[in-house]
């Protein structure tokens, strides 16, 4: 009977230990509410804002710490098991009770190739997390600068709004003095009404580029007026060598690479599982016939005559050639996209600065001439009209290059995870 109790009191002192062991616990913590701007918003607070109450944001966040859960759990050891067995429980005088304590021994390397792996899963969720910030940086700066642009085009249709009207009121004076019919104003008088038209439209696309870029920080209704910057202003781009080089640290890049390490670990796993545990028991049988206590000691391990886990390896090993190739093609992928983008911004910003230098202040200078004309009789309101819609289009034209250099160096800053903007 000492050695029954002798057992129960290590298995007691065991679970006692393992109890005392502090275990995580999940922490309901809720972001603090963000003070979004009344007035001007610039792109650095805008990005702040995101990156401290986005939801997809946040959701990586806790992805990424329930990681550490499974790095926990890799790490431990097998439960030990404690039996107890009574035969000829009618009869006390007869009884025999059996007590035994076993204790699961993994062998072939099982507990380390668990922990490899599952750090490995640790480092691609923080890896995903920079991934998902990237993301959604991304998205702030393509939308802060959607708002920019937005902004100069409602500016730009007020202005032709003005000139439209500016327009109507000289065709209108010079009909009622007969210099011209009265179609000259009536054509006016519909190109002031498109000009109004385009305005409109201009004011709801500000608007719903406000909403996309407050609902970034989950704001659905946008407190900040307007969105400071200079949208003319394009930065510079580093040169597509250093890039290039800059690709290998980029968050997918990194992802790729460790699924790969995560897949050779897996085959290490399945191939630790090829060696039966070992399990050892030591217990004390107590026959109260005899009134004398037997101690008796065993070992058990399965025999790996058929299963020797060898469908799991093989699946493991297939899995980790797939990787490969995933990795491959990513970075492919990757490398056409950036130079893509890198294009994409060399060709809008040369574009952006061709209008601004040249085609601006010629169609400015055409449209000033041709209303001055058409003032003194020299020129018709066709003329007039041409060299407004020219001067529009050579506008919305540069907004339009903006838009795409801006767009385009988000998507290098998503694709390598950097913060130039």
């Amino acid at each position: 009977m000492r050695s029954a109790l002798v057992l129960f009191g290590a298995a007691t002192a065991l679970w006692s230990a393992a109890m005392a062991q502090p275990l995580p616990s999940y922490i309901d913590a809720i972001p603090g509410k963000q003070t979004e701007p009344v007035a001007s918003l610039t792109l650095s607070q805008a990005v702040k804002l995101t990156l401290e109450a986005n939801y997809s944001l946040s959701s990586a966040r806790y992805t990424a710490e329930s990681t550490e859960g499974l790095v926990l759990q890799a790490g431990v050891r097998p439960n030990p098991i404690l039996d107890v067995e009574v035969e000829d429980t009618s009869r006390k005088t007869s009884r025999t009770t059996t007590t035994k304590l076993s204790v699961p021994i993994e062998l072939g390397g099982k507990r380390d190739a668990r922990i490899a792996k599952a750090e490995l899963t640790r480092d691609i969720a923080r890896q995903e997390l920079l991934q998902t910030r990237a993301d959604v940086r991304s998205q702030t700066v393509a939308s802060f600068f959607d708002v920019l642009i937005a902004q100069e085009q409602v500016e730009l249709s007020t202005k032709t709004v003005e000139i439209a009207r500016d327009a109507y009121r000289i065709a209108d004076r010079r009909v009622e003095a007969g210099k011209v019919p009265p179609l000259e104003a009536d054509r006016a008088q519909v190109e002031l009404a498109n000009a109004e038209l385009e305005q409109a439209q201009a004011a709801s696309s500000l608007e719903l580029s406000r909403r996309n870029l407050s609902a970034l920080w989950g704001n659905p209704s946008p407190q900040f007026a307007k969105a400071e910057g200079q949208p003319a202003v394009l930065p510079g781009r580093p040169d597509l060598d250093d890039l290039t080089a800059a690709l290998e640290r980029s968050p997918y890049v990194q992802v790729a690479r460790l699924e790969l390490e995560r897949s050779r670990a897996q085959i290490q796993v399945e191939r630790s599982k090829r060696y039966p545990d070992l399990t050892v028991s030591a217990g004390v049988i107590r026959n109260n016939e005899l009134s004398r206590n037997q101690v008796m000691v065993g070992v058990s391990i399965p025999l790996p005559f058929f299963d020797r886990n060898q469908g799991n390896v093989y699946e493991a090993s297939m899995l980790a050639y797939k990787s490969q190739d995933d990795y491959r093609g990513l970075k492919v992928r990757l490398q056409t996209q950036l130079q893509q983008a890198a294009s994409q911004f060399d060709i809008a910003k040369s574009r952006s600065v061709r209008l601004e230098s040249e085609i601006l202040p010629k169609a400015n200078t055409a449209f000033e001439r041709a209303k001055r004309g058409f003032e003194v009789g020299k020129f018709g309101f066709t003329e007039v009209l041409d060299a407004q819609r020219t001067l529009f289009q050579a506008r919305v034209r540069h907004l339009s290059s903006l838009s795409d250099a801006y767009q385009a160096l988000a998507q290098i800053d998503r694709i390598l995870g950097s913060d130039s903007l």
